[in-house]
């Protein structure tokens, strides 16, 4: 494992990432700044979110309710915007609904029901997307891409919710081609949904990581999820 001191800091490894986006940007001919740039802090603590921060970064996701919550309070007074981007169990409901901005990895009505009652008045809609699992992943949470216009006509309407997009994470490919495939499948759902939902917000396509970024880009995404190449490598609990 590499020196801490020899690693670049979060600023450092934040201009990287953005100059990979600018660049993947111009090469598949989309307009500079249509591509949002999301920061994946699982794992690491609020002081790293807080250094990412003063670098320009806002918006930031996470994938467990009750290490994000702590975070979210504990830098509450930076103006951030969390997007919750892991599976949800309903008895987690309650907090993504009162302390997050985003959820980007809905999939099933009950949840979709129980945050719509759980938004508290005062706030604006809760900002979603659903996670389709367009190749089939047998791991992976997510719709399959036929049951995601119903599903998306099931919660349209709801209290407190809103409809932004769609999310996605493809299976790990040797061959970049068939990375930039589901990926352009992805797309493709996403244009189809749009045309028939009529909404004027459907606006996200959340797709591409750390690896993978340029490959979304170049397929149509409009937000990447990026940790490992801003915040390092994570250490998990044993």
């Amino acid at each position: 494992m590499p020196d801490s001191d020899s690693l670049p800091s979060i600023a450092a490894a934040l201009a990287q990432v953005r100059q990979r986006i600018a660049d993947a940007e111009q090469a598949a001919g989309r307009a500079p700044g249509s591509v949002r740039l999301l920061a994946v802090s699982k794992t690491f603590p609020a002081d790293a979110v807080s250094e990412a921060a003063a670098a320009g970064q806002i918006a930031f996701g996470e994938n467990y309710v009750q290490e994000a919550v702590a975070k979210i309070e504990a830098l509450q007074s930076l103006g951030l915007e969390w997007h919750c981007i892991g599976p949800l169990q309903s008895r987690k409901s309650g907090q993504v609904a009162t302390h997050f901005h985003w959820l980007q990895s809905l999939d099933r009505l009950d949840i979709a029901q129980r945050l719509s009652r759980q938004r508290p008045p005062d706030k604006t809609p809760l900002q979603i997307c659903l996670q389709v699992n367009m190749d089939g992943g047998e791991t992976k949470s997510g719709l399959a891409p036929e049951q995601a216009l119903e599903f998306a006509r099931a919660i349209r309407d709801l209290p407190g919710l809103q409809l932004r997009g769609l999310m996605s994470i493809p299976e790990p490919y040797d061959d970049p081609q068939q990375t930039l495939q589901v990926h352009r499948q992805t797309k493709a759902l996403f244009d189809e949904l749009g045309a028939s939902l009529a909404l004027p917000q459907w606006d996200t396509l959340s797709m591409g990581m750390s690896g993978d970024l340029e490959l979304a880009i170049a397929a149509g995404s409009t937000m990447v999820r990026v940790g490992t190449a801003i915040f390092g490598q994570r250490s998990y609990p044993a």
